[in-house]
């Protein structure tokens, strides 16, 4: 069965390109134009992802909105994976996102396989966590966390150690026990 992906922001334009980009993954796609829209769609299992915009009133760009709707859509489905954009990103954002449960990171404009790939990722995720709800541990929770941080780094250990608030021996060790 295809994923099915919510994609929210307040540009139409967004919403359109980031349909087109998402097109070729398959996936159904539902928009939302902003928080109080996107989260009247989701109830739990519906949807496999969310992209997320991080800004929705005029001239924002703290992320604040965004932050706030992640935690709002985590209450309604905890497993859901979230990727977060935005055009006004930087490092600290991001990683604020990651340590509030964000799935992936993009930053507008983006490239569409790149776009697609973290999407499907997060689709992928949301089934793992699905699949198992009743399991969850400290241990599953320490593996998800590195695996979102060396995804936003792209493979980089020293980015994610420092992301994650350890250092790269300390990070190596970790990924050695949970065989990453």
């Amino acid at each position: 069965m295809p994923p099915r992906l919510l994609v929210a922001d307040d540009d139409p334009d967004v919403l359109k390109a980031a349909q087109v980009a998402l097109a070729r993954t398959g996936a159904t796609i539902d928009t939302a134009g902003g928080p109080d829209q996107l989260l009247s769609l989701v109830v739990p299992g519906r949807y496999d992802a969310v992209l997320l915009d991080m800004n929705f009133a005029p001239a924002a760009r703290s992320g604040d909105e965004g932050l706030a709707t992640l935690a709002a859509l985590h209450e309604v489905d905890p497993a859901l994976s979230v990727v977060l954009m935005t055009t006004w990103g930087g490092v600290a954002l991001a990683v604020e996102g990651l340590r509030r449960g964000a799935a992936n990171f993009v930053l507008k404009p983006w490239r569409n396989d790149a776009l697609a790939d973290a999407m499907t990722e997060a689709a992928s995720l949301t089934g793992r966590l699905r699949a198992d709800a009743g399991a969850v541990n400290l241990e599953d929770l320490e593996r998800r966390a590195i695996e979102r941080a060396l995804a936003i780094y792209d493979g980089n250990v020293s980015h994610a150690a420092t992301a994650l608030g350890l250092t790269r021996p300390a990070l190596y060790r970790r990924m050695a026990r949970h065989g990453l």
